[in-house]
């Protein structure tokens, strides 16, 4: 007959409590009982977790290929609203965000969103008062509008009234509403009637269980935010690239700011019921900071932002969709910074790597332009005239060895040098005609600084040797107009200083 586990403990307990003895022996005897009885317990307790499931379990199960179906043709009802409502949210603010960033005004999402909060807070307390529930959605967004406008005023107030600089504003404005929405929220706490339960969402949002309404609210948000930069663009574009000419000119200066900024109100207010505050402070920056590595034209720009902006709330409510644990605000976020990141990297305008890649090969020019120079100078002195040696060639210039043959290789295989005796290199027809162009260049800028900006011929070399390789054609064609004359114009300049 066979015992269960307790009929078990009970007689290895009882078998070691006869075996003992008494004094010392006993206590030792019951205390190896009492490990047995815990060990068989906590073996039956581990066994009984395993046939069930903890609710702490934080476990990610991988979604199935139906699962994964369902979310990208947005079969199901929920997600289909979150997705949407998610990215026109991140469409609407990733084009207005652009503005802002121009404006140098990446903070005043921030701002303006941490000054949204005693708004919400004061609604809640008025409603309450006048024997309302509080949690009225449109009463709240009112509180949230009105002083976030009075966030912004107070932001241009401060710039325009006083000498502090605009992110000292803003972080004034920040600071001092989001502490008096904390003050507010402490008082609703204490009232009898009143509840903070549900304001925490307009901190931290609740995008997985956005409404229809919702969706329905922010699609009417971008679309207005969108209409608006279009048919303000052209007065955008002058209030974010050029203010002075804009207020010389006569346009209505802060007017066209009050619109744009309204247009920020308008999206972060009714952003921060869906997906709260610090997600659309991300959807604000994020994008635009992410497009500028894209792209040096507004156009092309504000086009990127408003996608990286739109494809990161697809991203990201379709990843919380599939893994229901994840939240979806942050995996928004996540996603925005993903392509940061990656604009930041590979970027065709201001990449790293492109960056990186136009740095090489301009030091690899300037060495080429250093050498063929050098070259043309030694025989220009009359002191190569069989060639120039590596020894010279490392005397004129402050190479290394290593560096010179690097230079050396790549200007035979473009068939501008060519080796001549012992170990000496000489200009090639095409080198000697590239290397007078530098020289001539070189020359020119040389002339210019001793002529009219009054430079000694013996300083005038360390300049020229910096300029001359950014000298565009219009640059030498003016230089050529103001110090050579007509029939000289096809003649390398004498060197105003001893080579």
């Amino acid at each position: 007959m066979s015992a269960g586990p307790g009929g078990r403990e009970s007689v290895i307990g009882a078998a070691c409590w006869r075996g003992l003895g008494c004094g010392r022996t006993r206590v030792v005897g019951l205390l190896g009982a009492l490990v047995i009885v815990c060990a068989s317990t906590s073996a039956a307790a581990q066994a009984s977790f395993g046939r069930s499931k903890s609710l702490a379990d934080t476990r990610l199960e991988l979604p199935s290929a139906a699962q994964v179906a369902d979310v990208l043709l947005l079969r199901e009802y929920n997600t289909r609203v979150v997705v949407i409502g998610t990215m026109l949210l991140g469409l609407g603010a990733g084009v207005i965000g652009t503005f802002l960033l121009l404006r140098k005004r990446a903070l005043m999402g921030d701002a303006l969103s941490h000054a949204t909060l005693p708004g919400i807070a004061l609604a809640f307390i008025v409603m309450t008062r006048f024997g309302g529930s509080g949690k009225s959605l449109p009463g709240l967004l009112l509180g949230a509008t009105i002083f976030g406008g009075i966030g912004v005023a107070c932001v241009l107030l401060i710039r325009g009234a006083t000498r502090l600089k605009e992110d000292t504003a803003l972080g004034i404005v920040l600071s001092v509403f989001f502490g008096l929405g904390v003050s507010l929220l402490g008082v609703i706490q204490k009232m009898d009637t009143g509840s903070a339960a549900g304001l925490e969402s307009f901190i931290y949002g609740k995008t997985a269980s956005m409404l229809v309404s919702d969706a329905k609210l922010i699609a009417g948000a971008a679309a207005l935010t969108v209409v608006g930069c279009v048919v303000f663009y052209k007065e955008f574009s002058l209030l974010c690239f050029d203010e002075s000419f804009a207020r010389s000119q006569g346009w209505p200066r802060l007017l066209l700011d009050g619109v744009m900024m309204a247009m920020v109100v308008m999206i972060t207010v009714i952003g921060l019921g869906a997906v709260g505050l610090i997600l659309m402070i991300a959807l604000l920056v994020i994008p635009p900071a992410a497009a500028r590595f894209w792209s040096h034209r507004l156009g092309p720009t504000v086009l990127i932002a408003g996608g990286i902006g739109a494809v990161s709330g697809w991203v990201g409510a379709s990843v919380s969709a599939l893994a229901a644990r994840l939240p979806a605000g942050a995996i928004i976020v996540l996603t925005a910074a993903s392509a940061f990141v990656l604009s930041m990297i590979f970027g065709v305008r201001r990449g790293v790597l492109v960056r990186a890649v136009e740095q090489w090969r301009l030091r690899r020019s300037v060495a080429r332009q250093h050498l063929l120079r050098a070259m043309y100078e030694a025989e220009e002195s009359g002191a190569a005239a069989a060639g120039v040696g590596e020894g010279a060639l490392l005397r004129a210039r402050t190479w290394s060895r290593r560096a010179l043959r690097g230079g050396l290789r790549r200007a035979r295989s473009a068939g501008e040098i060519e080796p001549g005796d012992a170990g000496r290199w000489r200009l090639t027809e095409a080198g000697r005609a590239a290397a007078a162009r530098v020289v001539r260049n070189h020359r020119l800028w040389e002339l210019y600084l001793v002529t009219h900006a009054d430079i000694a011929p013996s300083h005038v070399d360390r300049d020229a040797d910096e300029l001359e390789h950014v000298l565009g054609a219009a640059m030498v064609e003016e230089l050529e107009l103001l110090l050579v004359r007509d029939e000289s114009r096809a003649v390398v300049p004498a060197s105003p200083h001893a080579l």
